[in-house]
């Protein structure tokens, strides 16, 4: 089991790589070129600029059971069907049960935003909320230990 990280725009990358750690775990980071990354440890893949290409390289790249973590709906989507784990940055598992709502949720908001009807936006991020992400990535590997 690996951690794959769509890291472009990830706020929890230490938390990652602090639990992997602890864990035993490699993780790999991939960016595409409009962004930097460098970690002594750990490998960062730069992929070409493009429309899901982190997406795909990711896909890609993954075996079953590895663990994505991202905040892309459609790639949690082709990671479950790789019979991988999907994780959201705020700390809940994307699931063969959540997935189908949470893209058509993003479906409504993009035919929203299209019609000129906007939201708030997110909201800004805590600590808290990547203590929330830690703590959450941290109870799902020792429930994958305790699985295998």
């Amino acid at each position: 089991m690996k951690i794959l990280v769509d890291a472009d725009a990830c706020p929890v990358k230490s938390e990652i790589i602090k639990v992997a750690k602890d864990f035993n775990l490699e993780v790999i980071m991939y960016i595409d070129r409009s962004h930097e990354l460098s970690y002594e440890d750990i490998k960062v893949f730069t992929v070409d600029k493009g429309i899901d290409s982190v997406d795909l390289v990711i896909v890609n790249s993954m075996k079953e059971r590895d663990v994505v973590i991202t905040q892309d709906y459609g790639l949690a989507d082709l990671v479950l069907s790789k019979k991988g784990y999907a994780i959201h940055q705020n700390g809940y598992e994307y699931t063969k049960e959540n997935i189908q709502r949470l893209l058509f949720e993003r479906h409504i908001s993009k035919k929203k935003r299209n019609a000129g009807i906007y939201g708030k936006g997110p909201k800004k991020r805590k600590q808290s909320d990547n203590e929330k992400f830690e703590k959450f990535l941290r109870d799902f590997l020792e429930k994958m230990e305790l699985n295998t």
